[in-house]
């Protein structure tokens, strides 16, 4: 809570003390001092942006509202006759969640804020901030509750910006930058989430480990800049191949890997086999490569049904291993493993 918040809060209670709470057996002097005090304190509140008011306890009745409510939402004050007027005015995703904290907060006496958004007139919304003081008598009973709205909409703007920003931020931190499908980082994660929902339910995970063939020839010989593009294209192909949920990402270099989710031996070694047809099918031409100067990968493909204490990275190491069994058959071709645990 900033400043001006702390500051206001101070001054509308002395306000309310001084407007609401009757002084019946001061002096015709003292009330008129504290007459004209009230009308100050009344000045100035009602001066502010910030919005005060009051509730009774008992009758749940608004004995107080600034006349500001009408400039920022078109209601006008005296249209705030019980908390149910205040309940109504506010979106039905925030109501139940808002209505329920504060009645708690005040039934235990407790000072609180909330933030929600509330209906104008003209059928809009705009983000307020209800701060809150619990007033007690002189048997510690809750006796009303005073506090002030405040406008919040462009605080929230901003928040959610920042929110978006944020995420995009995030979005990009999991990204390949080259090729646009998921980097090593990414990987590491849906690993670890596919992993333990496959050891949850006893159900199969398999992974797809792929590598360019000849792909340093392909970059001595056509350069860097095509060599970026081919990797484009084959992470394109590959992903074109996958269910949506699957995860394709870039291992580092020119080595890509899937990873696919309740997916059997059977069906990720089809999965290789439609991405090595694909990739085939694209025609990049490779004239340092000896399989009819196109590119084309090597596969190294596992499946797994996580058990016990088992390794999610020796189970990498394993399918790995296999890619190179693949590489060493000759390349262009799939070696596959079926594992459990």
């Amino acid at each position: 809570m900033n400043r001006l918040e702390n500051n206001n809060i101070a001054l509308g209670a002395d306000f309310l003390r001084h407007e609401m709470t009757p002084a019946a057996s001061a002096a015709a002097g003292v009330e008129g001092y504290m007459e004209h005090d009230a009308a100050v304190y009344r000045t100035l509140l009602e001066s502010t942006k910030a919005i005060p008011w009051k509730i009774d306890w008992a009758t749940m009745e608004f004995a107080y509202i600034g006349p500001q409510i009408e400039a920022l939402l078109g209601w006008a004050p005296s249209s705030w006759k019980t908390v149910q007027d205040w309940a109504a005015r506010m979106h039905p995703e925030d109501r139940e969640k808002v209505v329920e904290f504060c009645v708690a907060q005040s039934q235990a006496g407790t000072d609180h804020e909330a933030d929600y958004r509330a209906l104008t007139s003209r059928g809009e919304y705009v983000w307020l901030r209800d701060v809150v003081h619990v007033v007690r008598d002189a048997r510690g009973d809750v006796e009303s509750l005073v506090g002030f709205m405040f406008d919040i909409s462009e605080r929230k703007k901003t928040e959610e910006k920042l929110a978006a920003l944020q995420r995009e931020l995030e979005a990009l931190s999991f990204k390949d930058s080259l090729t646009g499908v998921g980097n090593r980082r990414a990987f590491d994660a849906s690993l670890e989430r596919e992993w333990s929902a496959a050891l949850r339910h006893a159900a199969p995970l398999s992974l797809v480990m792929v590598d360019i063939d000849f792909f340093k020839s392909y970059n001595d010989y056509y350069g860097h800049v095509q060599g970026d593009e081919c990797l484009r294209r084959v992470a394109g192909v590959l992903s074109s191949a996958v269910r949506p949920g699957d995860f394709v990402g870039r291992f580092g270099g020119e080595e890509f890997v899937l990873l696919l989710p309740n997916t059997g031996a059977d069906a990720a070694r089809q999965v290789a086999e439609r991405c090595r047809n694909r990739i085939a099918a694209e025609e990049i031409a490779h004239e340092r490569s000896p399989f009819r100067q196109t590119v084309t990968a090597s596969f190294g493909v596992g499946t797994t049904i996580p058990a016990g204490a088992a390794d999610p990275v020796a189970f990498v190491n394993l399918v790995d291993t296999q890619l190179y069994h693949a590489k060493d058959n000759g390349r262009d071709c799939i070696a596959a493993v079926n594992r459990v645990g």
